[in-house]
């Protein structure tokens, strides 16, 4: 079967299924845990995540001693043949070995600290992805509830409009009207049938929007419920997005991670020095034996760098220009946030506005519509009059649906941009997914009793002013964050 067949027959299977299935009504609620379990990227993500969370464990191995072994079996055969002696000759041996570093000038240690500044950056960016689902949630959700609102408004003036053309030619009959009213009539039915044609594509294409991000098709929708709140004061919620913010958080611990290079780089100049052991013995591999020579060597190594041709001093510009670089990117990260929490606040300010007024512009257009089909019916209003009016009524009732959604969607956008819009934020109930679980885990997989010695003893000559903390934790990731923002240019 060709892949075009194969994924066809997918398609038309999923489809039966989905309509085999009742139509039963969801909430908002439903669609995010569903997102929040099953959603590719974001499973994706967390898979990432859990892949960075190795380089920790990586970057401690440096610490731990490593053993080797090794065994080998040789044949020679001499030609000529030697005056004295055999011109065949085999041997075995083995050995095994141990390294065992005591000190790299903080190479190891700072290359921990990078790590674990990977790991919380790691985190933020999940956390980002989840906002970003979520939000993508959010949005879909609203927009197939606005979308099959405007079809209902849009079959509505379809079947008023097609009453309106049947009184127009029943007094076109009778002679109180002429033509062209009936005319118009008939322009403004056929208007309303694309303009439903166009509504209801529209709304296939947001429940395809939403069985893209939620993994089923929306059935019948509940109303959106309202959402977390948010501040009503603009620098309150900026205060909130530089320290919640995931992007800017990120952007912190990438600096942290850039300043743990540097000075890596830097103990590049120092001494290292460590323990090593080995055992060796060797034979005869025909009759086999081992113990025709035993070795055992054990000693204390120390190096010191003397000349190497210019790569320390270049890794050392190359790891400050990556240093500045990061605390750039700190920089615009924070005008970023500031950005979206300006832009946000105001769409929430002006989508209140606009469903306030689109009420208005409602209820007012309703009354209209029934004054002018009344005044019609006694001759004071011609059939435009009525037909015009009926558009102006459903084009408020539209704006209206969609000032609904606007508002909805900027408070969720606004939520985003505070770093509140996670999954356990939104619904309370679901089980949370906690990276720090996976961390704690592997975090000490082929540790051995005495490397945190050994790591004490590699930070005695570190570069660092203050050393990254051990393991994350949101009160150091806030200092951390507002230490950073407050002094950044």
């Amino acid at each position: 079967m060709s892949l075009r067949r194969f994924l066809s027959a997918t398609v038309a299977t999923a489809l039966l299924a989905g309509l085999a299935q009742p139509t039963v009504a969801e909430d908002l609620r439903d669609a995010i845990i569903l997102a929040y379990q099953t959603n590719p990227t974001l499973l994706a993500q967390r898979s990432q995540q859990r892949a960075t969370d190795e380089n920790y464990v990586q970057a401690r191995a440096g610490l731990r001693p490593q053993v080797e072994a090794s065994a080998g079996v040789g044949y020679v055969r001499q030609w000529p043949a030697p005056v004295f002696g055999s011109d065949e000759s085999n041997s075995s041996s083995a050995s095994i070995s141990l390294s065992q570093p005591l000190y790299t000038g903080g190479r190891v240690t700072h290359g921990i600290d990078a790590a674990m500044a990977g790991v919380e950056r790691g985190r933020e960016g999940l956390r980002s992805v989840e906002q970003q689902i979520m939000l993508a949630v959010i949005q879909a959700y609203a927009d197939v509830i606005r979308d099959t609102e405007v079809l209902r408004i849009r079959e509505t003036n379809l079947s008023v409009l097609q009453r309106q053309l049947e009184e127009a030619e029943a007094r076109f009959e009778v002679g109180e009207i002429t033509r062209t009213d009936v005319a118009q009539a008939q322009a403004r039915l056929a208007a309303s049938e694309a303009d439903m044609a166009g509504a209801r594509a529209q709304l296939e294409i947001s429940r395809a929007g939403y069985t893209a991000v939620v993994g089923q098709a929306p059935g019948t929708l509940e109303a959106l419920p309202e959402l977390p709140a948010t501040p009503g004061d603009f620098d309150a919620a900026l205060d909130i997005a530089l320290v919640e913010n995931p992007d800017l958080r990120a952007a912190v611990w990438n600096l942290e991670a850039a300043d743990a290079a540097v000075a890596a780089a830097r103990s590049e100049y120092l001494p290292s020095a460590g323990l090593t052991a080995s055992y060796g013995t060797a034979g005869t591999a025909e009759p086999f034996g081992l113990d025709d020579e035993q070795t055992l060597r054990a000693g204390l190594s120390v190096s010191v760098p003397l000349y190497a041709a210019g790569i320390h001093n270049s890794r050392v510009r190359q790891s400050l220009e990556q240093a500045n670089s990061a605390q750039l990117g700190v920089e615009g990260a924070r005008r970023s946030v500031l950005q979206d929490v300006a832009s946000s606040f105001a769409q929430v300010l002006s989508a209140a506005s606009a469903l306030t007024a689109s009420e208005q512009q409602v209820r007012a257009a309703r009354i209209a519509a029934e004054g002018v089909r009344q005044e019609a019916q006694v001759g004071l209003r011609t059939t435009l009059d009525v037909l015009n009016q009926e558009l102006e009524l459903r084009n408020a009732e539209i704006a209206y649906v969609s000032a609904q959604r606007n508002r909805y969607v900027a408070q969720a956008l606004l939520l985003s941009a505070l770093g509140g819009l996670e999954g356990p934020d939104l619904v309370g109930e679901v089980p949370a997914y906690d990276p720090a679980d996976n961390f704690s885990r592997v975090r000490s997989a082929g540790g051995v009793p005495w490397e945190r010695a050994v790591e004490g003893l590699d930070r005695l000559a570190t570069f660092r002013q203050t050393p990254a903390p051990d393991e994350p934790n949101a009160p150091i990731d806030d200092q951390l964050a507002s230490e950073i923002i407050r002094t950044a240019p």
